[in-house]
């Protein structure tokens, strides 16, 4: 039997790592995706070390050709996946009067754009298998922005509104499209604990058809 395959892309210190992990001791084989190769060998030695399967992949969420390359390098060595977590984030602080518009733009690439080029590479399998999940990490910016972070709210308004499109679109392919809205910062030891909210990924992936939310918002 094949294994199970969670990509989670934006793997890093923090959420990446702990949506990771709750995946990992649910059995999931673990590709992880980030831009530095280094940090990714750790991360990879620390869950063997913990007795989960992982490995790597390095790739830029800016950088849609090396997305692509990433997700086919996945799928050609390791089987379609499951699951696509997609976790990067871009910020340029700024009110929006003053905003540089290529900044504005760049951010979007990483906050939005690259959630679909991502998505797009797995759709055709979770059709194919009619099933799946797509996860992706908002913010509560999306629902309540602040002027002096303009350009990641309208970041994560716009993967708020992607995840719901997307998901109204593969509902009928049995495939889920959800998002975790994070409303508040995420530190270690506190409600926002990584570990925590990871757990609403899992939630969301369980659900069965018919009874699936769209979006859990973390508070």
């Amino acid at each position: 039997m094949s294994p199970k395959i969670c990509v989670v892309v934006g793997a890093g210190p923090g959420l990446g790592l702990a949506v990771a992990r709750r995946f990992g001791l649910e059995g999931y084989h673990l590709a992880l995706v980030a831009r530095r190769a280094e940090a990714l060998a750790e991360y990879v030695t620390e869950f063997g070390q913990a007795g989960l399967k992982a490995q790597a992949v390095a790739a830029d969420a800016a950088d849609f050709a090396s997305l692509r390359w990433a997700m086919a390098h996945i799928q050609e060595q390791w089987g379609d996946p499951e699951v696509l977590v997609y976790n990067p984030v871009a910020i340029h602080g700024g009110q929006p009067s003053t905003l540089d518009p290529d900044d504005l733009i760049a951010d979007f690439r990483v906050n939005v754009a690259g959630a679909l080029v991502c998505a797009q590479a797995v759709i055709p399998a979770m059709k194919a298998a009619q099933r799946g999940t797509l996860l992706f990490t908002g913010g509560g910016l999306a629902l309540n922005p602040y002027p002096d972070y303009a350009s990641l709210a309208v970041g994560k308004a716009g993967l708020r509104n992607l995840a719901y499109s997307l998901g109204a679109e593969l509902a009928p392919d049995g495939i889920q499209v959800a998002t975790v809205t994070i409303a508040g910062f995420i530190q270690p030891g506190t409600h926002f604990d990584p570990a925590l909210i990871a757990e609403k990924y899992w939630a969301l992936h369980q659900q069965p058809p018919g009874q699936r939310e769209r979006e859990i918002i973390y508070r």
